[in-house]
């Protein structure tokens, strides 16, 4: 199948009336191609695309990346240790607690970016507050005596700070980043692949070394030592007078069709999407492995995720995002079928979690072409919002799939072999159909609805 290049979207043919987004890359435009000294009317601003200030701001983003999702993307090690321990054992509702952290955030982040494009002055101090949410939530948490309490601090307060603390990332993007604005976003994805893989080891031998307590004070702690040298790199590149020149919002790309069938596949995908990073472990101790190799699922599927994000952000800067989005369902459809529905034993799971990491781990890479889809039917629309947008269909889904789980692991086991026949068998088979219809914008393309 041949993949079709992508022609450049040229920013000058943004309308006479241009949110606020098209503003900023009319600006980055005029600065990068018709003065490129630096110099713009008595003060200079630092090149798009490249240059020091550009690189350390997308550093900036991907650890801030790494640090808030990569926690609540390895609630499957606490899963697994709360389910064993005395003050938890029993309670049906553990799943809630990383489906909330995950899912509300993802969800807030839309209502996150609302408020900052309308007060833009917040921005600066957005990240820092909502990093202080996020530590008070760790700590919080680590008082906890029930599931409830959990629910409240692990989940809901931390949702809430890590929506805050990550928001800025799409105004600062758009502004540092236009023309590899795929690239951009797809290595600010790639933080939470490589936290993923290097967090479940630590937090690991800190929950059986010390007991969740003391591990969500010294994530707290980690949060604060870690995030304090970030900050200075993360800053905006446009002046506020550059930056507030409209605080309207542009909605109506949720009458365009090619941005309702791109977000309805997202948010198919993310409703099994979660599911083996919360239950792998579990599975893994299912069928005989110790508590380190089960670990290790969680380890390389996020860090075959790590690898993914990198590479779809190169592809979808070249290629038509339906193809993308294709090649990420078929290859993920095909793991779960074929390899975690065959399990029985370590071997051919480890390699389902690979492929599964690199294939559905870096849907969120594809987001950037969406938006870029979106603005080429409607010139108006807000660039930002778009994102959110797709984030929060995210959300959904995976506010759905805690729910959804629970429901698939209670059907009882089905009349068929290997891990089929386990308790496992209805969520392997949902968590492939999810990935496979996720693709089905290409179907759509192909019968002329895109």
């Amino acid at each position: 199948m041949a993949l079709h290049h992508r022609p450049q979207v040229e920013l000058t043919s943004y309308p006479q009336h241009p949110s606020s987004t098209a503003v900023a890359d009319v600006e980055l435009l005029q600065y990068d191609v018709t003065n490129p000294s630096g110099s713009n009317e008595g003060f200079s601003l630092p090149p798009t695309d490249g240059g020091k200030d550009a690189w350390l701001c997308l550093f900036a983003c991907f650890m801030l990346e790494a640090l808030i999702w990569g926690f609540p993307s390895c609630y499957g090690v606490f899963q697994e240790h709360y389910s064993t321990s005395d003050e938890f054992a029993g309670s049906s509702n553990i799943a809630v607690v990383g489906a909330c952290a995950m899912g509300i955030m993802y969800m807030d982040i839309s209502i996150w970016f609302a408020v900052l494009k309308y007060f833009p002055r917040l921005r600066v101090w957005a990240t820092p507050v909502g990093l202080a949410v996020v530590c008070l939530a760790l700590g919080l948490g680590s008082l906890a005596t029930n599931v409830t309490h959990l629910i409240l601090s692990q989940g809901i307060i931390y949702a809430i700070g890590g929506g805050l603390a990550w928001t800025p990332i799409l105004f600062y993007i758009e502004e540092w980043w236009v023309r590899r604005r795929g690239f951009a976003y797809g290595a600010t994805m790639a933080g939470l692949g490589l936290s993923g893989a290097v967090l479940p080891v630590i937090l690991e031998w800190l929950l059986h070394s010390y007991g969740f307590r003391t591990t969500l004070r010294v994530c707290a702690l980690s949060f604060v030592v870690l995030n304090l040298p970030i900050l200075f790199f993360f800053k905006p590149r446009l002046p506020l007078s550059q930056t507030s020149q409209s605080r309207n919002f542009d909605m109506s790309f949720w009458t365009c069709s090619n941005y309702l069938i791109l977000q309805s596949g997202n948010i198919i995908q993310s409703l099994g999407f979660f599911l083996p990073a919360i239950y792998l472990p579990i599975f893994a101790r299912s069928i005989g492995a110790s508590s380190i190799e089960s670990t290790v699922t969680i380890i390389l599927l996020n860090g075959a995720a790590f690898v993914g994000s990198l590479c779809m952000g190169i592809a979808v800067d070249k290629y038509h995002v339906v193809h993308c989005l294709l090649i990420s369902a078929i290859g993920s459809a095909t793991a779960v079928f074929l390899l975690w529905g065959l399990s029985t034993s370590l071997a051919p799971l480890y390699i389902f979690c690979l492929l599964y990491g690199a294939f559905a781990g870096c849907q969120s890479s594809t987001w950037s072409a969406i938006v870029r889809d979106t603005q080429e039917k409607r010139r108006g629309a807000d660039s930002g919002m778009v994102w959110a947008c797709l984030s929060a269909g995210k959300g959904v889904g995976n506010l759905c799939s805690g729910p959804l789980s629970e429901a698939l692991l209670h059907t009882g086991n089905w009349s068929a072999g290997l891990a089929y026949g386990s308790e496992f068998g209805a969520l392997i088979a949902f968590t492939g159909a999810t990935c496979l219809l996720s693709g089905w914008g290409y179907a759509a393309k192909r019968i002329g609805w895109l």
